[in-house]
Formats: structure tokens, C-alpha cells, sequence
């Protein structure tokens, strides 16, 4: 229990230590009028109260990710849990912060567009495919795994049978509907309600867990075991659990999900407490799971059996009705779906708003959306049919690759403004060692090198990579000029 206290106590205190000073290295304006006002469109951007953007913000980020990752990265033991706390503080994070108050410093423009201004149009090109393929693979995870834990559900709670055909098509509706209509009609408006739900979920698991006779919380682990790997198949730590282990400690899907709450935030001076705080609050989310999956199974291995059985929808199933009995399981199952399918409808709206940018085509106008929504919807058709698994390999690697890439842009954008640029370039000089470490060991999706050449190669990388990005960004820009132009970019046009 204490284990798990000390570590939301320290994501706590990084939100308002660690947060405070990251917002004052980039320098809020809250004089400065937000993409919200400047562009409002009635669409996209149209300005929501802070409370309401920081749930939508949290539901748009913590899809299964924060659960089914710290569920997968349990079995490496407590040391995941330490990952989860550094990993969201210092970089997940600092992250989210930077990619939300980037795409408002540039007029609510998307990841692809501020990685173009900072690193170059070589960078842009990179990022548009990469972030497009992110999010479609996103949302076809997030078709399947809901559909897949609604079918589950039902077919083992009634007496009825739903196929996962039949939930895949209802999801995939509703995925257009939510995403071609304006931001605050279903988004805008249910999802601070599907965000008091998770939070109640949460908090009602780890009070079941903690006041349990037959699961106490942690009680099988140490302080020392987070320093350990208790990986039941000797898996190494290094870099799968980073990899492994995304959306509860860095993430760069939530550089895609950022821009679209960048369009309705109402003063720069609330960016911490919706950035910075929503992935601090998808931290705890992830150590919550993380902890069930520890102790609700009792050991390595009988969760390593769990996993094997049904995956980590199978750890959800059972921990959530062992603890909370077949209705209170109901509701937090149903808590669990909700994250995939909150975050897979503003994936699509991401891809449509990424590829409406790129093509320089207004979205206010219904025609317009459909014509930039439907072909994604059409790829997605397809992608589901593609193994789960398969898919899953993929999305972890590309969301990892899409963080490495945002923490260099704000490394360039802090360096240019001659700022304190190191507060993104350390985390952003791991996840690069991370990623390429990962890729060249990996002998199902990269080349299948030995570990200690792989590392080896990917601290060189990793080394150039910062060599380059200091090179063409420090000292290079002219502050007042960039000042200028975001000005510009968030200045009321005459006629509104």
C-alpha cells in the first residue's frame, strides 16, 4: 500500500513543482488572446470552460493505452511503476505541455505543422505520414479492443450473443458521427460525464483492492523490487518496458490529441492544469492498473498466466468483477471501454484536421469533412481485420517514435528562444536511445541485432540526433520576429 501511495504522491508533487517550473521556462501570456477566440469557427475551435477542456483532454489521451500497457509492463513487476511516475513527470508530461501550448502559440496547428516550423519542412513531411499512420493504427486499436471487451460482456453476462462483427460496425458509426460534427455537440458535452465515470472507476478499484481480505494492495512486493526485473519469461527491461509502457508515461499519440483541446483552451494560463495535469491524471490511471494487475493475481505468475489466457482485456474482466462483485464490475468495465472509444473517434478527427491542414482545406463546411473523413474511415475498415496483435507492435512503436519527435520540437522551439532547453531534450535524448535501441533488437518488426550493438548504435544515434538539433536551432531564430509572428497567428481577424 505504501509502495503505491508514495508513488501518486510524487505525481502530485511533480505537477505542482516539476509543472510550475516547466510553465515558467516556457513563459505563459495570459494577455494573449488563444486560437479559440482568434479562429473560432464553431467546429473545432470554439472556446469550453477549463474544467470541461481538462476531462475531455484526459478522455481524448487515456484510451486502453494507460491500461493496457502498465497491465503488460506489470509483468516486469513494481519497476514499471517507477517508470510510470519518472517517465509521466519528466517526460510525458513536459510533453503533452509542450505540444498543447505549441499548437496555440501557432494558431491551434497540428503536430505535423509545429515540427515543420521548428525542424524544418523535411521534419513536416516525416510527421504528416508518421502522425496519419499513428492515428489511423489508434483507431483501428481502438475499434477492436472495445468491441472486442463489449462482446465479452455481453456474451458471458446474458443470455444474448453479439458478434464482434456487429460492435466493430456500431463503433465505426458512431466514430464517423463524433468525428465530422462540431467539437462541442457529443465531445464537448458528454465527455466531461465519461470523465467523472473513469475517475469514479479508479478511485472505487483501489478502495476495493485496498479493503480486500483476499488482495491486498502490493502486499506480495517491496521498495527494492522496483529496482528489479521479475519478468516470468526473462524478458530484459531494456528498452521493451519503455516501448511497453507508453500512454502512462510518455506518449506521442497525445501529441496528436493535444492541438484539438489547443482550439478551445480560453487562456494560455490554464495550458498546465490541462496538459500537463491530464497526463499526470493518466498516470495515476496507469499506476492504478498496474498495481490491480500486481495484486489481484497474487504473483508473477499467475498473472503471466492471465496475460497468456486472454491478454490484458482478460486481466480488466477479472480484476473488475472479482473486486466489485457483477454490478459495481459492470460499471467499471464499462468505465474501461469508454477510454478506447473516446480516444479512437478524436483520432480520426486528428487525422482529418492533419490532413485538412495539409491540404489547406477548410473544415467548417460538412462537405468538406466528409470528403477528408470518409477515406480514413474506409483504410480503418480494412486495418481491423489485420491481427490485434499485429497492430498493437506497430502502435507502440510508432506512438513511441511520434514523442521522440515532439520533444525535439520543443527542444528546437525552447532553443530558439534561448531557453532552458534541456527540460525536453533529456527526455527526448532517452526516448530516441529507447526507440532505436528497440528497432534494431527487435527481430519481429526491426533488424534482430544483438542487444549490446543495438545500444550501442542507438547512443550514437541518440548523440548525433542532439548534436543536430542544437546545431540548427540554437541561436538561429530571432526571438522578437517569432514573437511577432505568434502574435500574428492569434490575432482576431477585423471582420469577426
Amino acid at each position: 500500500m505504501m509502495m503505491f501511495l508514495f508513488c501518486v504522491a510524487a505525481l502530485i508533487a511533480g505537477y505542482f513543482i516539476y509543472g510550475t517550473f516547466v510553465e515558467k521556462v516556457f513563459g505563459i501570456k495570459e494577455n494573449r488572446t488563444t486560437p479559440a477566440f482568434s479562429k473560432r469557427d464553431g467546429v473545432d475551435y470554439v472556446p469550453m470552460s477549463n474544467k470541461k477542456v481538462y476531462l475531455v483532454q484526459l478522455l481524448n489521451i487515456a484510451g486502453v493505452g494507460p491500461i493496457f500497457g502498465p497491465i503488460m509492463g506489470a509483468l516486469y513487476g513494481p519497476a514499471a511503476m517507477l517508470w510510470i511516475v519518472f517517465g509521466c513527470i519528466f517526460a510525458g508530461a513536459v510533453h503533452d505541455y509542450f505540444s498543447g501550448m505549441l499548437s496555440i502559440r501557432n494558431g491551434g496547428a497540428s503536430v505535423p505543422s509545429i515540427t515543420g516550423r521548428y525542424l524544418g519542412n523535411g521534419a513536416k513531411h516525416f510527421m504528416n505520414v508518421f502522425a496519419v499512420v499513428l492515428l489511423l493504427l489508434v483507431g483501428v486499436v481502438f475499434v477492436s479492443a472495445p468491441a472486442s471487451m463489449i462482446t465479452n460482456l455481453v456474451n458471458h453476462q446474458t443470455s444474448a450473443t453479439l458478434s464482434m462483427g456487429t460492435m466493430v460496425a456500431i463503433i465505426f458509426a458512431y466514430y464517423i458521427l463524433a468525428t465530422i460534427v462540431p467539437i462541442d455537440k457529443i465531445i464537448g458535452r458528454f465527455y466531461p460525464l465519461f470523465g467523472a465515470l473513469l475517475i469514479f472507476m479508479s478511485v472505487g478499484l483501489v478502495c476495493a483492492i485496498g479493503f480486500s481480505s483476499h488482495h491486498a494492495l502490493l502486499a506480495n512486493y517491496s521498495f527494492s523490487d522496483m529496482f528489479t526485473n521479475m519478468n516470468p519469461n526473462h524478458l530484459p527491461l531494456w528498452p521493451a518496458l519503455f516501448i511497453t509502457i507508453a500512454c502512462g508515461a510518455v506518449s506521442g499519440f497525445h501529441a496528436t490529441q493535444s492541438p484539438l483541446m489547443a482550439r478551445c483552451l480560453e487562456n494560455e494560463k490554464n495550458g498546465r492544469f490541462v496538459f500537463f495535469g491530464a497526463m499526470i491524471g493518466e498516470g495515476v490511471i496507469a499506476l492504478i492498473w498496474c498495481a490491480i494487475a500486481l495484486s489481484f493475481f497474487g504473483t508473477m505468475g499467475s498473472l503471466g498466466a492471465a496475460v497468456a489466457h486472454g491478454g490484458p482485456g482478460n486481466v480488466v474482466y477479472s480484476s473488475s468483477f472479482g473486486l466489485l462483485g457483477t454490478f459495481g464490475g459492470i460499471i467499471a468495465f464499462l468505465g474501461v471501454v469508454i477510454l478506447p472509444i473516446t480516444s479512437g473517434d478524436t483520432a480520426f478527427r486528428s487525422s482529418r484536421l492533419i490532413l485538412a491542414e495539409y491540404f489547406n482545406m477548410e473544415q467548417k463546411t460538412l462537405k468538406n469533412r466528409l470528403f477528408m473523413s470518409v477515406p480514413l474511415f474506409i483504410i480503418g475498415g480494412i486495418l481491423t481485420q489485420v491481427d490485434f496483435a499485429v497492430i498493437w507492435r506497430y502502435f507502440g512503436f510508432a506512438n513511441q517514435m511520434t514523442a521522440v519527435m515532439m520533444l525535439w520540437t520543443a527542444s528546437a522551439y525552447l532553443l530558439r528562444f534561448n531557453k532552458l532547453h534541456w527540460i525536453s531534450t533529456i527526455p527526448a535524448m532517452f526516448m530516441t536511445a529507447v526507440c532505436t535501441t528497440f528497432i534494431l533488437n527487435n527481430s519481429t518488426l526491426g533488424f534482430g541485432l544483438s542487444m549490446s550493438l543495438s545500444t550501442a548504435i542507438g547512443i550514437v544515434v541518440t548523440l548525433f540526433v542532439t548534436g543536430y538539433v542544437i546545431k540548427i536551432s540554437k541561436g538561429k531564430g530571432d526571438p522578437a520576429f517569432d514573437q511577432a509572428e505568434e502574435d500574428k497567428l492569434n490575432t482576431v481577424p477585423k471582420t469577426v
